[in-house]
C-alpha cells in the first residue's frame, strides 16, 4: 500500500469514528475540538472527504502475495 493511501486511510478512519460518535452519542468530536463551523473544522471535513475519494482506489487494488 502506498504511503499516500495509508495516510488517507487514517484520515478516513478518523472521519468514520467521528460519524459513529455523531450517530450514537450525538457528539461531534471535530466541532468539540476545533469549534462549530470554524475554518479548521471545515478544513478537517474537506481533508476527510478528499481522503475518502483517494481510498476508492482500494476497492480496485488486488493484493495477491
Amino acid at each position: 500500500m502506498q504511503t499516500l493511501q495509508k495516510v488517507a486511510l487514517i484520515f478516513t478512519i478518523i472521519g468514520a469514528i467521528n460519524w459513529g460518535l455523531i450517530g450514537i452519542f450525538d457528539f461531534n468530536l471535530v466541532s468539540a475540538i476545533f469549534g462549530e463551523a470554524s475554518i479548521l473544522s471545515r478544513i478537517i471535513y474537506t481533508i476527510v472527504g478528499i481522503t475518502g475519494l483517494i481510498n476508492i482506489g482500494l476497492l480496485f487494488t488486488d493484493y495477491h502475495d
